[in-house]
Formats: C-alpha cells, structure tokens, sequence
C-alpha cells in the first residue's frame, strides 16, 4: 500500500475499493451511504494518483461552487482540519490557489475542484483523473463529453454518491455491476458500522419527525440504505414522469411528417441555452426532440435547427427575450428574426406569458400526462424534468419556494415556457391553443 506524507489508510470497509485502484482499476462506482467518507478516501486517492503520475486531476461536484462549500472550505468534524489539507499536506504542494479552487504540487500535478455544471467549458490541459462527486446530482452528459479523454489518456473515474431516484446515477451502478472491467459498490449504514444501530433509529425518527413520515422514511432510505427507489424529494415532476415510464410512454416517438414542429426556449446569457422539439397528434403532445449547448451565438442554434428536417411552425421564447440590448438596441428577437426564425419554414417567434414560476410548475404538471418522450433523443431532458426540484429548508422547516438552479434548470424552464405558452391560449396545459396567436400587449412577434 502506497503510504502517503501523513500516514493516511482507508477504514476497513474502504479497503476494498481502495485496494482495486492500487492495482490499476480506473473505473470505480461507489454508492456508499452519508457519512462513510467517499470524499475523503477519493481525495486521498487522488494524492496518491498525483504523486505517482504527473498531471491533472479534477473533483468534480454538480455546481463549483457547491464544490467550494463542501470541500474547498470544510472542516473534518474529527480532526478539526480543512479536508483539503488533510488529504493533500504542505509537503506534497508547491501552490495553492484558493480563487481558482487548484493546488500545484512538487511534481507538477494540478489538481482542482470543478463542476458538473460548466464541464465542457473547462480550459487547460485534459484530466487523467476525475472524481465524480454527488454523480446523482450531475449532469449525466459530463461523462458522455469526458470518457473519451480518459480512454485517451488511459486516465481513472472514480463515481461516489448517495442515490437520488432511479435515475442516470442507477443505471451506471448496475452497469458497473456488470462490467467486467468496472468495481462497483454499495454499502449500507447496516454494513459499514459507521453509525450503531440505537444512533440510526434515532436518525430515523428524527427524519420523520422534521419531514413527516413518508418522506422521512424515504429519506432515510435513501441516504443510510442506499435506496434508488425513492422518490427525489422536492421533485417537481419526479412521480409523473415515473409514471411515464411504467406506461412505456418514454419510448422511440418519431417525428410525423404531417404535423408541424413547435419549439421552446430557454435563452441564457454567458449560459446553457436548451431547446425542446413538440409536436401535437391528436390529444397527444409528442416530444421528439431536444438540443442545449452553452458559450454558442444565436446564429449556433437557428443552423441547429436547420439541420433537423423539420417544417417548424412557432417558436415559443420567454419574454425576457424582447429586452433590448443598451450598446446595439436589439432583442434576441430581433436577432432571432434576421437569422430567420419568420413565417415560412423556419416558423415564426411567439412569446410565453410572464407568470409565476409557481404557475408555471402547475402548468407543466398538467401538460405531462399528455406527453410522449423519445428515449433516445430527449433522454437527458427526461433525466432533468426527474431531477428538477426544490431543497429543503432545514432553518424552517420547509420545502424551499423556488427551485434548486443546477443543470436541470434549463431544460426544465424551456419545457416550462411550452407549457405556460399552451396554458395561457387553450385549457390548462393543452397545446390546442398553439395554432392561434399569443395575445399579449406587445408580445406577438408572428
């Protein structure tokens, strides 16, 4: 065993896992329950990867700057120290750089706190190692756009997280389980000894009491068993979309020649912007469809959907999107609108009505029933509505009011401005009204 500077070992139910990457395992999944320590025994790692080969590392969370909370600036409750400088001492560093959240050690390693949220934007030279931290909670595209650099550079991925729901977190698990060349592992509060069994009780009841008992049972479930089964609490559209699925309505649903294509938008500035494809057959709202990039101009999403051999028809935008820019005195409409998006086959722009976001959630939560997804081509949008939620409030006691901003936000508002644009011309959450104009005061752009 590699001893590091400080004489750190992994507890006895780490061994294992700590064992298959000392002998060159470079893929380990590992949904192990709050409080064993994934962290910590995967920053340790990284300090032996560092020091035994040269070059760049990246723990990566959901958001960099929830990075910068949980790891970046914590303090061991045991020790008393940063787990930063627990895991990574004085005398393997030459330079820390707190802004940018990286360490520079004597051997030229980089290793550097990022997030799941900006992963395709990151600069500089390619990991070969990467910690994937709270994998429930992250952008499951991170690992799609990050693999091949890791297969190139014959670099590791070490997955640890709690479970969130039966979402992309589970289907890696039990695809790990099965890979020959993967080590995957669960443990449960029951196995590791971490907590006894009177302080695990007392957790439960606590749980209950702060959550009611059906959620505090799932929560407990999920955080000190390991349980995909539970239902993401907070989630907005989590029970509907599972029921989606139980109803094979998450399927291949092929674009219809015939009917015309609808398209919402959630425009971001210096951020993702996410564009759902729909279409109306009958009573039915079929999703065919869905694309989001970032860091890309308005001209990059307009030949986007040039390229799909759709006949388009509106193009449904929030109203921020008629804000006029001071420099230039234009709106993202105006621009929209000379790259083409007109009456013909391009379609036209149509506006969604400004409500509450509250409202919003209530008109999606009636929309989605109606809905169709294609598996293949919206299952990251899928993934986002599931996960789509607001977090607990433990000062209050509450759920908070307004969502958690993370990477289902949006594909989650677009899809949104579908639904508020339907539910403000037809019925609550019919699309019926899509072949009539959005009549608002200054927001009809047909």
């Amino acid at each position: 065993m590699v001893i590091l500077p400080h004489n750190w070992t992994p507890r006895d139910y780490q061994a294992k896992a700590w064992k298959y990457l000392e002998h060159g395992g470079k893929r380990a999944n590992l949904v192990w329950h709050r409080r064993a320590g994934k962290d910590d025994m995967a920053l340790h790692w990284t300090a032996v990867a560092a020091l035994t080969r040269p070059g760049v590392y990246w723990h990566m969370l959901p958001q960099a700057e929830q990075g910068r909370k949980a790891i970046w600036r914590a303090v061991d409750a045991h020790q008393g120290q940063r787990r930063i400088d627990l895991a990574f001492p004085s005398e393997i560093r030459k330079q820390t750089r707190d802004q940018e959240m990286n360490i520079e050690f004597v051997n030229g390693s980089i290793w550097q706190l990022v997030g799941s949220d900006n992963y395709n934007a990151l600069v500089g030279s390619p990991p070969i190692g990467i910690v994937f931290s709270e994998w429930a909670l992250a952008d499951p595209q991170a690992w799609s756009f990050l693999s091949p650099i890791l297969e190139e550079n014959d670099g590791w991925a070490i997955f640890v997280t709690t479970p969130r729901g039966p979402n992309h977190a589970k289907k890696l698990f039990d695809y790990a389980s099965r890979a020959e060349d993967w080590f995957a592992e669960k443990l449960t509060a029951d196995v590791t000894g971490v907590f006894p069994r009177e302080q695990l009780d007392r957790i439960r009841d606590d749980l209950k009491g702060l959550h009611g008992p059906n959620d505090g049972e799932a929560i407990f479930n999920q955080e000190y068993f390991c349980s995909f089964e539970s239902m993401v609490i907070g989630s907005y559209y989590g029970a509907i979309i599972e029921q989606l699925e139980r109803d094979d309505r998450i399927t291949e649903v092929p674009y219809d020649s015939a009917v015309p294509v609808t398209t919402a938008w959630d425009l971001g500035i210096g951020d993702s912007t996410a564009i759902w494809f729909l279409q109306e057959v009958g009573r039915e709202i079929h999703c065919i469809d869905y694309y989001e990039a970032s860091g890309m101009d308005l001209g990059h999403y307009v030949r986007e959907l040039m390229k799909r051999d759709y006949v388009y028809e509106r193009h449904i935008l929030p109203h921020d999107a008629a804000a006029r820019e001071l420099g230039t005195g234009a709106s993202r409409i105006d621009i929209l609108e000379n790259l083409g998006l007109r009456s013909g086959h391009l379609g036209a722009i149509h506006m969604a009505p400004r409500l509450r976001i509250e409202d919003g959630i209530q008109a999606v939560r009636a929309m989605l029933p109606k809905c169709w997804f294609d598996a293949d081509k919206c299952s990251k949008a899928v993934e986002a509505l599931k996960l789509y939620r607001s977090d607990y409030d433990n000062k209050h006691g509450v759920m908070r009011p307004r969502p958690v901003h993370d990477w289902t936000s949006h594909c989650a508002d677009a899809f949104r401005m579908a639904a508020t644009a339907a539910d403000y011309v037809g019925s609550a959450g019919r699309l019926a009204g899509w072949d009539r104009p959005i009549v608002m005061p200054k927001m009809v752009f047909a």
